[in-house]
């Protein structure tokens, strides 16, 4: 039996909100999604999975990538200094809650700009206070 387990998000698309972040880390658990608006572009991160909140931040990114780039996926874009600052903002706008077992905090998630080359419509590279992650949410196609 494999000790990998994969968790295809949104496998028919009839849940229409929601928004996760997958923590990446070394689960064996392995989370798999669409995304990049009509590019369908497939995804997969391992790590675990945490709700968040942010329903305009959501409202924002989705505008980004569904208007301005119209649904069409970012593949190998050149970020413009004011589409990289809507995306930021975007992904700032989303409440993760940092918990060390006794305390939670709500904190913002930041843009892993390292990371650039990924983002795509429902698949950002974020910062968590738990460490590197994926932002995902419904593709639009």
């Amino acid at each position: 039996m494999s000790l990998r387990r994969y968790v295809f998000l949104g496998p028919d698309g009839t849940a229409d909100v929601w928004l996760y972040v997958v923590v990446e880390a070394p689960t064996g658990v392995f989370y798999q999604q669409q995304y990049g608006g009509t590019a369908c572009r497939q995804g997969q991160v391992e790590g675990y999975l945490v709700p968040v909140y942010g329903l305009d931040a959501l409202n924002a990114l989705r505008t980004l990538f569904e208007r301005h780039f119209r649904g069409a996926g970012t593949w190998n874009h050149s970020w413009s200094a004011q589409e990289r600052d809507r995306l930021r903002d975007g992904v700032e706008g989303v409440t993760f809650w940092a918990c060390d077992g006794w305390t939670e905090e709500p904190r913002s998630l930041k843009l892993d700009e390292s990371r650039m080359a990924e983002a795509d419509e429902a698949w950002i590279p974020v910062l968590t206070p738990d460490g590197p992650g994926v932002l995902l949410w419904f593709n639009s196609d």
